[in-house]
């Protein structure tokens, strides 16, 4: 199975750990970071690479951060560039985070980053114009000269 790390500002990966688990239950082989106000951006890398190596079965580590080009993304990123079997998602939301821990299993990492990034993708939406098209009257068929 993959290994999931997530991590983000403040309560991200928390808050996104609480969600998870009440949408898929207790998940092993992942691991949530937060990055907070105390903390400096050498101590997040160290809990980063910690949390890799605990949720690594050899299959792979996939990290999920908040923002890309974030500290923790930064840093996840620089793992990325030293470590193998190792692939990172910057911008990661809950139905992307939720997903992980229902795909990850008998897929390769390549192919969960594609799914994910697929699911994140879809998962946007302008819900006005989504209820502007369930709202608008439907067409009326015009009848047609011989009556049928």
């Amino acid at each position: 199975m993959i290994g999931i790390v997530v991590s983000g500002h403040i309560n991200f990966a928390s808050g996104m750990q609480s969600a998870v688990q009440a949408i898929a239950g207790e998940q092993d082989q992942m691991e949530f970071i937060d990055f907070v106000e105390s903390m400096s951006t050498e101590e997040l890398e160290v809990q980063l690479r910690q949390a890799a190596q605990q949720v690594d079965s050899g299959e792979g580590v996939l990290f999920l951060t908040d923002i890309p080009g974030g500290s923790p993304c930064n840093r996840a990123l620089s793992i990325m560039m030293d470590t193998q079997n190792i692939e990172l998602i910057g911008g990661a939301n809950l139905p992307m985070i939720a997903n992980a821990a229902f795909e990850r299993d008998g897929v390769s990492l390549q192919e969960l980053v594609n799914t994910l990034l697929e699911i994140g993708a879809s998962c946007m939406q302008d819900m006005r114009k989504e209820l502007e098209a369930v709202m608008a009257p439907e067409p009326v068929a015009e009848e047609s000269e011989d009556g049928l």
